[in-house]
């Protein structure tokens, strides 16, 4: 074989390989991409806006139930503490049993509701899981019948730091849902601070937040407390 077409053959070889590499390139610019924006999907489902509304009275109720127990806990405190001066040793301890039990109590409901894992989350996952499972029956429907490689979604603290409207698909997958892009649903009794969505938020702010901290921070321990300024009474 002479050194021409060895040659070539390596040409040929080599530009087998370069054209391979080209048509896999475009390929990967071929492939389709696109992404929709969730919270504005969820803006048109009335499950999801019928699901969201039982969660935030659950929240409100919880919290109430458990505010009502800590109420409870500091009328039994300021009259133990009016008291305890005229107490016995024995009367002091059951009472500061009594309300350390009580308080416990307060704190083991705060923690079963809106612990980790505790009931709001699983009510939340109840009533959501199957929206989302709906959502995502929709979209592999979506992008099986447009082709696309991979549907984002930019909500819910996503990294998409720009985003082409062009290729937001959200009103195609409304309408595959059965709404109609636009027509959102919003209950004026829910907005606000004052309303249910507001109420919820703090109702859930204080559990979550009284759960890691501790229930009545701040506080002095029932053991000896006394009012300040005063001196502490002798035994």
């Amino acid at each position: 074989m002479t050194s021409l077409n060895i040659d070539m053959k390596k040409h040929l070889s080599r530009s087998a390989f370069l054209g391979a590499l080209m048509l896999l390139t475009v390929s990967a610019w071929a492939q389709k991409f696109a992404y929709i924006d969730s919270d504005y999907v969820l803006l048109h489902m009335q499950e999801y806006a019928d699901a969201q509304k039982e969660l935030n009275q659950m929240s409100i109720d919880w919290q109430a139930e458990i505010e009502e127990k800590l109420a409870a806990v500091d009328r039994l405190e300021t009259a133990y503490r009016a008291e305890r001066i005229l107490l016995t040793p024995e009367m002091r301890a059951k009472r500061e049993e009594e309300i350390e039990a009580k308080r416990a109590e307060a704190k083991a409901l705060q923690k079963e509701k809106f612990g980790v894992e505790g009931e709001l989350f699983r009510q939340r996952q109840e009533l959501i899981q199957p929206i989302q499972d709906k959502i995502f029956e929709e979209l592999k429907d979506l992008a099986n019948n447009s082709q696309y490689m991979v549907i984002f979604d930019k909500s819910n603290q996503s990294n998409m730091l720009y985003t082409n409207p062009k290729y937001d698909v959200s009103d195609k997958l409304i309408k595959a849902l059965g709404y109609v892009p636009g027509e959102t649903i919003e209950n004026e009794e829910e907005k606000g601070d004052g309303g249910l969505v507001g109420k919820a938020k703090d109702a859930v702010d204080k559990g979550k937040d009284a759960v890691q901290g501790g229930i009545n921070q701040g506080r002095d321990a029932v053991r000896g407390a006394v009012t300040p300024g005063t001196s502490r009474p002798k035994q």
